[in-house]
């Protein structure tokens, strides 16, 4: 590698390192944060098991990020049979309530 490109690959991490010291976090800022996919943070967001902002006039997803560490911290069960089995329970509930 050149100079060049050891400054440029320099300024991308310090980049990446920035983006993660907002306050509030979209969807791509959450996933390089958590290291969780976007299917999975779509889903956790459906069942409303991970805390977003609640501006009903925005259509995209955004999350604070204090309260994502404070889920954080509570260790949330994020694994794929969990929100598997939560989902068809919602679906359960929807079918029978409509």
């Amino acid at each position: 590698m050149n100079e060049q490109e050891n400054v440029v690959e320099l300024l991308q991490d310090i980049r990446g390192l920035l983006s993660l010291t907002k306050k509030v976090f979209n969807i791509d800022d959450l996933v390089k944060y958590t290291g969780l996919s976007k299917s999975k943070i779509y889903k956790l967001s459906q069942l409303k098991l991970i805390p977003t902002g609640n501006n009903r006039h925005i259509r995209q997803l955004f999350f604070n990020k204090e309260e994502i560490d404070a889920w954080l911290l509570g260790e949330p069960n994020v694994s794929d049979e969990f929100l598997e089995r939560q989902f068809n329970e919602q679906l359960l509930m929807n079918k029978k309530s409509g």
